[in-house]
């Protein structure tokens, strides 16, 4: 997961930035840091991640594009 599928997934979820933070058990600065470029420890990056996958995300990449799917 990259910066701007963070974003997909999280927009196409309908969830705000502090939604996130909470259901992935991260601080809502954690996910305002990774969203504006910086970098996150594996730790907080895998419960982001965690936290896409429990409610069906699936990111998908390849031939120079990105993107996140996410359930109807």
């Amino acid at each position: 997961m990259n910066i701007t599928q963070c974003k997909m997934a999280r927009v196409g979820l309908g969830w705000s930035a502090n939604e996130l933070a909470e259901k992935a058990g991260v601080g809502y600065a954690t996910v305002a840091r990774f969203e504006s470029g910086g970098t996150l420890n594996s730790d907080s990056l895998g419960k982001i991640d965690k936290a896409f996958k429990e409610a069906g995300v699936a990111f998908i990449g390849g031939a120079g594009r990105v993107g996140a799917t996410v359930p109807k």
